[in-house]
Order: C-alpha cells, then sequence, then structure tokens
C-alpha cells in the first residue's frame, strides 16, 4: 500500500512538475501603500505567508486585513526577519533611510525592488538614478542584498486587474544578477499571477524602467520576450 501512495505521488510529481516544486514562502513586504498591499495581497491569496509593514501600522493593518489568508502585521524590522524573501515597495528617496535601519539585515535576502526615482517627488538623488538605470543605483543603496527587478513599470490597478487572468496571462520581465534570486523571483510573478520573462541582468534592466518604451504596456510572454530583444 505505501508503495502504491509513493509511486502515485512520483506519478502526479511527474505529470505537474510546477506543482511538485512549488514552494510556499514567507514574504516580508515593506511599505504596504498601493503597490505594497497590491503585490502582497497577490501572494496572500497565492497561499504565501505574508507580514506587512509601513512607517503607518494602520496602513499595514489594512493590507492584511485585505489580503486575507495568513497575512499579518508587524515592525519593518520584524518584516524584514520573517520574510525569506522581501519586497521593498517605498518612495525612491526612502532607500537611504531604509539602508540604515534595515541594511544588516537585508544582505543575502532576495529583494524584489518595484521602486522608480521620479525626480518630482524624490529630489536630485533621483536624477543620477534615472541615468544610471533604476535596478543598479538601488543595488548600490542596498549593498549585499540579493536584488531582483520586477514589478516596476506597471501601476497597481493595472497588476490587480490583470493579475490571474485566462490564458494568455499578462506577462512581467524579470532580471537579476545572482541566479538564485533570479529564480525565486521568476516563482514570485507566477504566484502573483503573471507570466514571469528573464531578462537579464539589473543593468538589463534599465530598458524597462518607468517611462521607457515597454512601462506600462499590457503584454504576453510570447510578446515581451519579442519586445525585449528589440531593445537599443
Amino acid at each position: 500500500m505505501k508503495r502504491r501512495v509513493f509511486l502515485l505521488a512520483v506519478s502526479i510529481a511527474a505529470a505537474f512538475p510546477a506543482l511538485a516544486q512549488k514552494k510556499q514562502m514567507k514574504i516580508g513586504v515593506v511599505g504596504s501603500g498601493r503597490i505594497g498591499s497590491t503585490i502582497g495581497g497577490l501572494w496572500a491569496k497565492a497561499g504565501h505567508e505574508v507580514m506587512f509593514s509601513d512607517r503607518d501600522p494602520e496602513q499595514a493593518k489594512r493590507a492584511a486585513e485585505a489580503a486575507g489568508g495568513k497575512a499579518r502585521t508587524g515592525s519593518v524590522e520584524q518584516a524584514v526577519a520573517f520574510g525569506e524573501a522581501i519586497l521593498i515597495a517605498v518612495p525612491y528617496k526612502a532607500l537611504p533611510d531604509l539602508q540604515q535601519q534595515i541594511g544588516g539585515q537585508l544582505k543575502g535576502k532576495v529583494v524584489v525592488d518595484p521602486n522608480n526615482p521620479v525626480p518630482a517627488r524624490d529630489g536630485d538623488m533621483a536624477v543620477g538614478a534615472k541615468e544610471k538605470g533604476a535596478a543598479v543605483s538601488t543595488a548600490a543603496l542596498l549593498p549585499g542584498a540579493k536584488l531582483v527587478r520586477s514589478f516596476n513599470s506597471w501601476g497597481y490597478m493595472v497588476m490587480a486587474r490583470e493579475a490571474n487572468r485566462p490564458a494568455p496571462r499578462m506577462a512581467l520581465p524579470v532580471a537579476a544578477d545572482d541566479p538564485a534570486a533570479l529564480k525565486v523571483g521568476m516563482q514570485l510573478v507566477s504566484d502573483a499571477g503573471f507570466d514571469p520573462v528573464a531578462a537579464g541582468s539589473l543593468a538589463d534592466s534599465k530598458v524597462y524602467d518607468l517611462g521607457s518604451a515597454l512601462s506600462g504596456r499590457v503584454l504576453t510572454a510570447p510578446e515581451l520576450k519579442q519586445a525585449l530583444q528589440q531593445k537599443p
């Protein structure tokens, strides 16, 4: 009997490899505004354990209540300690202060980066970041973190509307310099309800920064792959 059960499990894993490999994760969310609450909520609905944090604890509480499932709240430090992966979704000018606050905790952790430098909001520090490329600039601000660039050039309403739609799903690019971080990022984009498309290194991700030709376009995976190949 035990052998038959084992063989059945093996056959299920072979037939559905994605299901067999899917891993429920603990995810810390730093910044529970529109982007953080939307993405964190999608992960919570996919079965991940999500801890929301924010400088406004009430905002984190609202995000957790809306997400349901295994969502909870904590301080920024608690969310980073809790998470196997971390989503940081804050105004770009807040990143240097966060580095001072939690930079040591982030070292070695996968950090999903949807943050965009906006000079009108973030001041002079955003100007150089835009020219250099947002992901490369974020990596310099958060040294030691295993950065994954995704979710960055699509508004929260678009992502909420398009997530988990019937096939073909909306695709999102994913870039990282660390292969293991890229694998985690691809899985988390998929779990949020999108088709992940590997888009190269953090430097390569500049092609889909906010304001680029790809920014805001709702594309399928084949369409996105073609668009990425046409980058200058």
